[in-house]
């Protein structure tokens, strides 16, 4: 009955874990994207929840995003 007990302790622990490590979940609709690409005319790539913006969308799709990620921890440590 222990045994049983401190199993499902480590259960609820360990779930408890995963949902505070996946964060706040939104709904995938219009007007919800976490980042924006224009490939035409200009080159721009945005990040809408922070409003930083990367010119050289080529190496952000080459995946340097240093940039976005930085600006992200910036503003939740300001938060």
């Amino acid at each position: 009955m222990l045994k049983s007990k401190l199993l499902e302790i480590k259960e609820r622990e360990k779930l408890e874990k995963i949902d505070d490590i996946k964060g706040v979940k939104t709904n995938i609709e219009w007007g919800n994207q976490i980042r924006s690409y224009v490939f035409m005319p200009y080159t721009l790539a945005k990040d809408t929840r922070t409003g930083y913006e990367d010119g050289n969308i080529q190496a952000v799709m080459d995946g340097e995003i240093d940039g976005f990620i930085n600006a992200y921890l910036k503003m939740n440590a300001a938060k």
